[in-house]
């Protein structure tokens, strides 16, 4: 009898570490996400000898920005029919309940966590919260100085968010032949998408070329790339959101998309800015040096 060489996965979502405590997978990776970009970030502020305090600062503006600009960027570019009957549900981990839960002074919602973040938003407020940062707190150092450092934990940080994903079962991929031998069949997304087949593990191929970008990244810092303004940044922009391009075309839809057209979806023309951004902080890096 031959083999199948697909592996059968269902959803882990949550560990119950003690008794009814229990820690959801995608939360602890998002924890584990702003914790090593913290101390990376801290190592980049004790080589360029910039106070500790400062870096306090910055950890509280790149958490803001990435949570409203994720949950801005999925109820306005995948879920806006849902989010704009449900406009308190964007900020707030609720839901509507049709038994009339009573939630504190909420009278007819529940508590769910929060569900669905965009990457693209969350690269926007982070983008947006490192400017008025710089503008407000670090005077002393440039928009593009903090965004050659800040990209270089934002790309290992995307490793685990892929990683929580995909224990998650989320984004998944398009069928692939059964002989594939990473091929996923994605029990609970299954059940979605009307077939029962293996899937291209996408979580999984981002989760590894992030990983890749970041190495690059990191190496390119530690020989001396760091002296051209834009040059990180740059590479991290291309790269990153190429990645997120070309993989695309393996996955499956993600809940109502609002742009969608010349066979090529939301994602997909969402990332093309980012792109295009890179190339311009490449260019900027030629012509100007670290202030």
């Amino acid at each position: 009898m031959e083999r199948l060489g697909y592996i059968i996965w269902d959803p882990i979502h949550k560990f119950n570490l003690w008794k009814n405590f229990f820690i959801h997978v995608y939360s602890l990776m998002f924890v584990i996400s702003f914790l090593l970009g913290w101390y990376i970030m801290k190592y980049f502020y004790q080589n360029d000898n910039i106070n500790k305090k400062y870096l306090d600062h910055l950890f509280i503006f790149t958490f803001f920005g990435t949570f409203i600009g994720a949950r801005l960027g999925q109820a306005l570019f995948y879920d806006f029919s849902y989010f704009s009957d449900h406009w308190i549900e964007i900020f707030l981990p609720i839901r509507r309940n049709q038994h009339n839960f009573l939630l504190g002074f909420i009278k007819g919602y529940e508590f769910i966590g929060f569900r669905g973040l965009s990457s693209h938003g969350a690269t926007v407020g982070i983008i947006l919260s490192s400017f008025f940062y710089c503008k407000t707190i670090l005077k002393d150092k440039s928009f593009i100085w903090l965004c050659d450092r800040l990209c270089i934990p934002i790309s290992i940080s995307s490793v685990f968010i892929r990683i929580g994903n995909f224990f998650n079962s989320e984004i998944v991929g398009k069928p692939c032949s059964e002989k594939l031998p990473w091929g996923v069949k994605f029990v609970q997304m299954d059940t979605e998408y009307g077939e029962i087949v293996p899937r291209h593990p996408t979580q999984i191929y981002e989760s590894i070329s992030y990983l890749i970008i970041f190495l690059l990244l990191w190496y390119l810092y530690k020989i001396g790339k760091k002296n051209h303004n834009g040059f990180l940044s740059g590479i991290f922009f291309i790269l990153l959101w190429s990645v997120r391009f070309f993989l695309e075309f393996l996955k499956e839809p993600q809940g109502k998309e609002t742009i969608n057209f010349l066979s090529i979806n939301t994602g997909q023309w969402l990332s093309i800015p980012f792109i295009i951004f890179g190339f311009l902080l490449l260019n900027v890096s030629k012509i100007k040096k670290y202030s």
